[in-house]
């Protein structure tokens, strides 16, 4: 049985998803664009990820847990509207364990940077074990009132990649529109 693991779809240039730092040199007005995600917190890039010896701007960001709960418990917050889900697809045998780890999430979505004790050796049956939202993390999107970030994957596991994954890796999912309710 193949686990996959899921990224939100977005335009690619070149043959790679790349992480921010590489964006930088390669693609500036990409950088741009997606470095905007941390203008409040631009220190937020250099968050270190301990066992990859990086840091957050050096690693592409998967979940193992598929977007649509996610969404539709932030459709039920009333803060978004009848979620369209355009995602990909990736099995998560293709990472190597080497370059991959977890990054549990079990803190306060703040917590700056996430303690060591979070970060844990990736393999995809680990991977698959935390595929399911936890209540925990779905009533905090069902309850957000409107001054709240939305901050859709604060406490949802992630799954940490240094270094650029090839595009070719991941499958473009048929386009989801969860109906309301």
């Amino acid at each position: 049985m193949t686990i996959l693991l899921y990224k939100g779809a977005t335009k690619v240039r070149g043959d790679e998803i790349l992480p921010l730092n590489q964006l930088r040199d390669r693609y500036p007005d990409l950088h741009e664009r997606h470095f905007q995600k941390y203008a409040g917190r631009p220190h937020g890039v250099d968050i270190p990820v301990y066992p990859l010896n990086c840091t957050w701007g050096d690693v592409v960001f998967l979940s193992p847990v598929h977007p649509a709960p996610i969404f539709q418990a932030l459709h039920e917050s009333g803060r978004i509207g009848s979620p369209t889900l355009d995602y990909w697809t990736l099995d998560a045998g293709l990472l190597d364990p080497a370059n991959t780890c977890i990054l549990l999430k079990r803190y306060d979505p703040e917590l700056r940077p996430q303690p060591p004790e979070d970060f844990v050796p990736y393999t995809p049956e680990a991977a698959a074990a935390l595929a399911e939202p936890s209540e925990r993390a779905l009533h905090r999107l069902r309850n957000l009132d409107a001054t709240e970030p939305l901050y859709p994957w604060a406490d949802i596991p992630h799954i940490l990649h240094r270094g650029p994954i090839p595009a070719r890796w991941f499958k473009v999912s048929a386009q989801e529109t969860r109906a309301d309710g």
